[in-house]
């Protein structure tokens, strides 16, 4: 396809004008392949200078658009909207920052224009490679993965589901509380660490909005942005949750408390070393 682009190179006011010759680049990026018209305008991002790349789009037939004006991340969603509006795809557009990258770096004005030169010759080769692309809407899964429950994880936690979505919060110890529970004061302060700990660690688990893994690690996450799969590994606790008081007699007869760590046993020539 024979692609028509249109060039416009921004004066940013002095921000880019000040530094870049603006009628070199105009002329340099006339002479580039595909290229249908290049024009300049004071304040690019302004409401007559987006009439000016809606009215060249309509009149000569552009396919395809390039704004040298400031970084993409101010107004790349305002040219899109601008080329919309004008009947072409939003994504046909490219922008080269000959700003950030060029006025604001430099006080040669040979330099900077030479290289706004060179970017606006890159934007111009990327752009007719572009392929429309269309907006789509899926469903997303709100909830949200906290890996560690420590002070910060706690949180985290608690704000996520106050604000009324789903938390889970994975704690590969038995307990979530992290370094701030064995602190008996916090600095600079030196307020009483489980004063400030405890009220929180209470009220995860009493959140029905957060979905607690303690002993637990994550080994696999899939998918993506809006509808990741998580695997949770779950450590065995050889207890019943539903049935546990946390009233500790258990710990207290627990066989990890009575039997050696390791223990060896003799049995004639065979040697076994047996370890609860």
């Amino acid at each position: 396809m024979n692609e028509r682009i249109g060039v416009y190179v921004c004066h940013c006011g002095t921000n880019i004008a000040g530094t870049v010759d603006i009628q070199e680049v105009i002329r340099f990026a006339g002479g580039l392949p595909k290229v249908a018209i290049a024009r300049d305008y004071r304040y690019m991002c302004s409401d007559p200078g987006q009439g000016l790349i809606k009215q060249d789009i309509k009149e000569l037939d552009l396919t395809r658009v390039v704004v040298s004006a400031c970084s993409p991340l101010m107004h790349e969603v305002t040219f899109r909207r601008a080329v919309a509006d004008a009947g072409l795809n939003p994504f046909l557009l490219q922008m080269a920052n000959i700003r950030e990258h060029c006025s604001w770096v430099t006080e040669d004005r040979e330099e900077a224009t030479l290289k706004a030169k060179q970017l606006v010759a890159a934007a111009v080769r990327r752009v007719a490679l572009h392929e429309p692309l269309d907006v789509k809407e899926v469903p997303v899964n709100p909830a949200t993965l906290i890996v560690g429950g420590g002070i910060s994880g706690i949180e985290a936690a608690l704000r996520i589901a106050n604000s009324g979505k789903v938390a889970y919060l994975v704690e590969r110890e038995p307990s979530i509380g992290g370094h701030m529970s064995q602190f008996d004061k916090t600095f600079p302060t030196l307020d009483c660490a489980a004063c400030i700990l405890t009220p929180k660690m209470v009220a995860v688990g009493q959140n029905p909005n957060i979905r607690l893994f303690t002993y637990s690690e994550v080994v696999g996450i899939s998918g993506y942005v809006g509808n990741f799969k998580v695997r949770i590994k779950r450590k065995r606790r050889y207890v019943d949750l539903s049935k546990c008081t946390g009233c500790g007699i258990c710990w207290e007869v627990c066989f990890s408390r009575t039997v050696p760590a390791h223990k060896v046993i003799k049995r004639g020539e065979l040697t076994i070393s047996q370890q609860p």
